[in-house]
């Protein structure tokens, strides 16, 4: 595959722009070596990033985390962000290739984390919960997509994408995959009632998925007219502007007065974490996926003594990619209008604040 013309250093070297962490709201771009791959590795030219509410919280800093007020929550400094990553395949070892099944000048996805396969969790076929927690755009090795050229490591996860569909629809893959493991977790059945709270990039994922299992209502939360516009779009059987209409109400209404089957969170708000318990029946359950910028307290009491409910948490996308890639590739989400924003790298900020602000936006990449 012909690689792009690159930029020198004074020894000849191969440089690129990469977007580099060094410590909260200190995100910088800057001009490094083009990385070469290693025995079982590739080397992709990155075509497309998402930025996600990781990222968001990252850049802004979380030191109560860590007790360290210059480490951004889970990224180490002088790593390259970014995990919803697309590109295509420029060098490629033998032994990658054999394993992963793809070559020069394919279109790939990666998974965001890198399982050490060694570790209780791993041996257990949870490798989504690895003990060592790999993820790219996180640690320094696994450096992110938020470059132009990016290694996949040798335990990587990889799988092949359509060429015909735009780069940050493909980079869609990795929100939507850890949406479905969201819906995989609620158990649904065909007579549910499923509540999503939250129109973004998760939580129309997740009505995507629960539409797939054919339940008998989803109920899409959100306070935006347009993402619950989309929301129908994407399978919603009905929308509930809760800015406008309590959605406790309309949901017992619904229900005869007994409650949702399933509640899936995806707004990060505690709020939601509250209405969910609120609007679930007796016997529930509670799936949360959201990543929380601020601790949530509840009555635990409803979890248990009023209502014995299920609840759940999701990580990441385990064993949901495929399905996620062909869901984009058969065009069930309307992805023209769920990924508003691409932007180039030098641009990275703006990106960021477009995540931040979230009026403006559902999905924003950045192209590099």
């Amino acid at each position: 595959m012909a690689e792009p013309a690159q930029e020198r250093d004074d020894d000849g070297a191969a440089t690129m722009q990469a977007v580099v962490c060094h410590g909260p709201g200190d995100y910088r771009l800057e001009r490094l070596p083009v990385p070469t791959a290693g025995p079982g590795e590739a080397l992709i030219r990155v075509e497309a990033v998402g930025i996600c509410a990781s990222d968001l919280k990252c850049y802004h800093g979380a030191a109560k985390f860590w007790g360290d007020a210059t480490r951004p929550a889970w990224a180490e400094t002088q790593v390259v962000p970014g995990h919803e990553i697309t590109g295509r395949v420029v060098h490629i070892s033998d032994e990658a290739r054999d394993r992963w099944g793809v070559g020069e000048g394919d279109r790939v996805v990666v998974e965001q984390i890198v399982p050490c396969g060694t570790c209780l969790y791993c041996r257990e076929g949870n490798y989504h919960m690895c003990q060592v927690h790999n993820i790219y755009g996180f640690k320094r090795a696994t450096q992110g997509g938020m470059q132009e050229y990016m290694v996949l490591t040798a335990g990587s996860l990889v799988h092949r994408v359509s060429a015909d569909i735009p780069p940050a629809h493909a980079a869609f893959a990795e929100p939507l995959s850890c949406a479905l493991h969201a819906v995989e977790r609620a158990v649904i059945t065909f007579s549910d009632v499923v509540v999503v709270a939250g129109c973004g990039p998760i939580g129309l994922g997740m009505i995507a998925g629960a539409a797939a299992k054919s339940p008998a209502h989803v109920i899409a939360l959100d306070l935006e007219p347009r993402k619950l516009e989309l929301a129908a779009r994407t399978g919603a059987t009905r929308t509930i502007d809760i800015g406008r209409e309590d959605p406790v109400a309309a949901v017992m209404e619904l229900t005869d007065g007994y409650g949702a089957d399933v509640y899936l969170e995806g707004t990060g708000h505690p709020s939601a974490v509250v209405q969910g318990l609120s609007l679930l029946r007796k016997l529930g359950r509670f799936v949360e996926y959201s990543v929380f910028k601020d601790e949530v307290s509840v009555d635990w009491t409803i979890i248990s003594d009023d209502k014995e409910l299920d609840v759940r948490g999701a990580h990441l996308g385990p064993n949901c990619w495929p399905a996620a890639i062909r869901l984009i590739e058969e065009g069930r989400l309307p992805l023209d209008d769920i990924c508003t924003h691409q932007l180039p790298i030098s641009e990275f900020a703006r990106g960021l604040d477009l995540v931040a602000s979230g009026s403006e936006s559902i999905k924003v990449s950045l192209l590099p």
